[in-house]
């Protein structure tokens, strides 16, 4: 058989650069070519630069001229099971569940969602990502506490599942194999935006955990992967459809991101803000947007009568505590000492987490009220600080980053602080600090806030 051609189950021969030449023509593929094609991408026995080359080929044709419904749900359902799926205990039928957020600005609700489900009975094998260009990654953070781990057996998983409820793990190798190197090619042939190629990759991996619901965060604006709500939207509605095609309940919930959430930036502070709010001391956007969210899982799984019960329920957890003791047991089941846990929760938070070495304020010039802050304005200096890597598998720094001490709307007095930038082995210069200064704006006029949540589908 030549190198660019695989056979079929019914015993037809299938072209790769036929596929390829079909879909560059605008042409719509079957689900046995695409079927095929993912076969390919996942083969040990084909050479790097012919399997690279194709593939960077397929996703250019993709980008240029789209997937149709029933071929984005064909390429996720070929990605879903190019790998290892998930199959949980009969018992836990309907309580299992998971959130994605798009990534935007100091967005940290997982570490916070995870637990308070946990705790309000739900089960949450959370398979999140690094943090890339920009946006910061679940994982990363994490990382900042000692000894956490996010590698995670599948036979570890599901105990942390029993005994815990919830775990925060990274992708393994064979989970979802045609997403890993598909996203890889498309980060460096700047074909990662297109629509019917982020729905095949979100949701692929969140059917391969076998979920029975599912909550999207679809960012929309500055600080987000989508700047426009139209186009936010239009991604929303195509994940929730592709969702449903595997039998998850989803529902999605378009939400601002033209102001970064929360108060920090950066990794092991965007740690400890998660801590923060778990102990009921956290920033009120972060507090809404968790309440929300979790509100409208529980609300899937049947476990609330309502949205609003289960926004009720998820406030109560943070409350009382509980949901704080699921994030030690969480952490000390990935690896964190007893001791380290108890402190980094219950005790003194930067006892535990790095510290940057250095702390600098950015002051008001002028008094009134906070107008704009630019979350991409932030991300940027935050990232040039070493928050963020440029390309895969590169390391980031845990300690430096932004905090907020001023928010939208805030009213301000001329010589107050309006953020602190941290930082250590990149020192903070002064093109980092004018770009930060010149994100948040003070105007004489207080502004209308608009709702977190900008629209939901379902």
């Amino acid at each position: 058989m030549r190198e660019d051609q695989q056979k079929s189950m019914n015993g037809v021969h299938i072209s790769v650069p036929d596929v390829i030449r079909k879909k560059r023509d605008g042409k719509e593929l079957s689900e046995q070519e695409i079927q095929e094609l993912v076969d390919r991408i996942v083969s040990p026995d084909i050479s790097n630069r012919a399997h690279d080359s194709q593939i960077g080929a397929f996703l250019m044709a993709t980008f240029l001229n789209g997937l149709t419904n029933a071929e984005t749900s064909a390429l996720t359902r070929a990605m879903t099971f190019s790998g290892y799926t998930f199959q949980w205990p009969v018992e836990w039928k309907g309580t299992v569940a998971d959130k994605h957020s798009t990534g935007g600005v100091g967005d940290k609700v997982s570490l916070v969602l995870a637990p308070a489900l946990a705790a309000c009975g739900l089960r949450v094998p959370m398979i999140s990502g690094r943090g890339l260009d920009f946006t910061g990654g679940t994982l990363d953070k994490l990382e900042a506490i000692p000894g956490f781990t996010v590698l995670l057996s599948k036979e570890d998983m599901q105990n942390l599942l029993a005994t815990v409820g919830c775990c925060i793990v990274g992708q393994t190798e064979d989970i979802v194999p045609a997403d890993k190197l598909l996203y890889a090619i498309r980060d460096i042939t700047a074909t990662v935006e297109r629509e019917e190629l982020i729905v095949a990759s979100i949701i692929s991996k969140k059917a391969a955990e076998g979920l029975d619901s599912l909550i999207l965060d679809v960012k929309t604006g500055r600080g987000a992967m989508m700047k426009e709500l139209e186009q936010s939207r239009s991604l929303a509605r195509k994940m929730v459809n592709v969702g449903k095609s595997f039998g998850m309940n989803v529902t999605a919930l378009v939400t601002d991101m033209d102001t970064p959430l929360g108060n920090t930036i950066g990794n092991a502070l965007e740690v400890a803000e998660a801590i923060e709010s778990l102990r009921n001391e956290g920033p009120d956007d972060l507090l809404t947007l968790t309440c929300i969210t979790g509100g409208h899982l529980l609300f899937s799984t049947g476990k609330a009568s309502s949205v609003n019960d289960g926004k009720s329920q998820i406030l109560q957890v943070i409350k009382d505590g509980s949901a704080l003791q699921k994030f030690q047991d969480m952490i000390v089941g990935q690896g964190v000492d007893n001791k380290v846990a108890q402190e980094i929760c219950f005790g003194n938070i930067w006892k535990i987490l790095p510290a940057a070495e250095n702390i600098l304020q950015i002051t008001a010039t002028s008094t009134g009220f906070v107008e704009d802050i630019d979350p991409l304005a932030i991300a940027r200096g935050c990232h040039s600080l070493g928050c963020g890597r440029t390309k895969p598998g590169s390391p980031v720094l845990l300690e430096p980053g932004v905090i907020l001490k001023k928010k939208l709307g805030d009213a301000v007095q001329s010589g107050e602080v309006l953020c602190e930038v941290h930082h250590g082995k990149i020192l903070a210069s002064d093109t980092h600090l004018n770009s930060l200064r010149n994100a948040i704006k003070v105007s004489p006029n207080q502004i209308k806030l608009r709702s977190i949540v900008v629209d939901v589908i379902e």
